[in-house]
């Protein structure tokens, strides 16, 4: 540590240059560091970490899949010991990526990181998006490897490696789709070269996050030592076909409350907010909605305050199991195989010969989605409240994903 470092104040002007870590992992550029700015520390301190190398990720669409992939960061930051990883993301996602240890900076996909990749270089660029944009980015980009998908002269897109071009005929064709056993962590840690590393989604909420999560619904009448059940019972406008129907809700509520001193909490986007209304109005049961206009992290932070989520498919499902929650998850046009529970909860999946169509809207009476019971979806939930009165009183003292409730 450089002398009267810790009293910046003090320091004297000086016509000498002033040593700049530029390789140091938590060098700005254009503004202090966290370490100056919270004692006035000088380069280099002893926070100084140098960056051996630099690596970019791209991973744009889905704000679900841009969480699910985190789950690679463990493993490529073993893989890259001293790396510093960049993040390009849209901007419905960069939330997600807040305080992500990880990670060391997160740019907007828009003109600034269009700028940057023109002028920075990279160690490596992985990009996972078999998107046209996406794919066009990596091959922007300036690094010595690339992995994933790359945009090619004729504007198509093209696999770097066999296990991506394994991925990409997925997608291309939708026997290869319903095929697949394995999840989404597995193919992607294929592609990146680090098969069979341990993985899990990186989601960093603060105590002080979470704490307001509790406390907004404890304003909202809910009371944490009664079980909490957490129903996103929408999917988007764009993804309908994954919605359960509203009918089936109305009952599982019903059948629940029957059992369990349960509250049930509504939790959604704007686009769920008139299914909510119609839901609240049908309900026999007391449906305490959250509001659909949260921030990303502080819908986080009421799914972490859940016992147990029912969900699709959706944004909802990918926190549920980030946070650690017990989660039961209704499949139908989408791959249940590629999703990885984590030992968390179960997966409900209708028999059907045209499961993981990824049809966004299906003309079929009754649908993949009309075939998923009242009753398989209780049972799962009933097993997911069972599995958590199973722990110990005193395993779960003093771990907030582990509310101790009375049955």
């Amino acid at each position: 540590m450089k002398p009267n470092s810790q009293n910046p104040e003090n320091l004297q002007p000086s016509t000498e240059e002033r040593e700049i870590a530029f390789d140091c992992k938590f060098f700005l550029g254009d503004r202090p560091c966290v370490w100056h700015k919270n004692s006035g520390v000088l380069c280099t301190c002893d926070h100084y970490q140098k960056v051996e190398q630099r690596l970019l990720i791209i991973k744009l669409d889905a704000m679900g899949d841009v969480l699910r992939t985190t789950a690679l960061l463990p493993a490529l930051a073993e893989a890259h010991p001293g790396v510093a990883i960049t993040w390009i993301t849209r901007r419905e996602s960069r939330s997600l990526l807040e305080r992500n240890p990880y990670i060391t900076e997160v740019l907007e996909y828009g003109p600034d990181a269009l700028l940057q990749l023109q002028t920075r270089s990279f160690d490596r660029v992985i990009n996972l998006d078999a998107g046209k944009i996406s794919a066009a980015l990596a091959s922007m980009a300036n690094a010595k490897q690339k992995d994933g998908f790359v945009f090619d002269a004729r504007g198509y897109v093209q696999a770097t490696n066999p296990a991506a071009r394994k991925w990409l005929e997925m997608g291309v064709f939708d026997d290869l789709k319903r095929q697949g056993t394995r999840t989404y962590q597995e193919i992607m840690l294929e592609i990146i070269g680090c098969s069979g590393a341990e993985h899990r989604y990186v989601l960093e909420l603060s105590e002080d996050e979470r704490a307001r999560g509790r406390a907004h619904l404890e304003r909202l009448g809910v009371d944490l030592s009664r079980p909490v059940i957490g129903l996103n019972t929408g999917a988007g406008q764009r993804w309908q076909l994954k919605q359960w129907r509203e009918e089936g809700y109305l009952e599982l509520v019903e059948r629940l409350a029957k059992r369990h001193e349960a509250q049930f909490v509504l939790l959604g986007g704007p686009e769920e907010r008139e299914r909510h209304r119609r839901l609240m109005a049908g309900s026999k049961i007391p449906l305490i909605a959250t509001g659909c206009d949260n921030t990303v992290r502080h819908f986080a932070a009421f799914v972490a305050a859940c016992h147990v989520v029912v969900a699709g498919d959706t944004l909802a499902m990918h926190l549920a199991l980030a946070l650690k929650r017990r989660a039961v998850i209704l499949f139908g046009p989408t791959s249940s195989a590629e999703i990885e529970m984590y030992g968390l909860g179960e997966k409900v999946v209708p028999q059907m010969d045209c499961l993981v169509c990824y049809k966004p809207t299906c003309d079929f009476v009754p649908n993949c989605m009309d075939l998923v019971s009242t009753t398989m979806v209780e049972a799962a939930v009933e097993r997911q409240l069972s599995a958590i009165q199973a722990i110990p009183p005193s395993s779960k003292a003093g771990d907030p994903l582990l509310p101790v409730f009375k049955r």
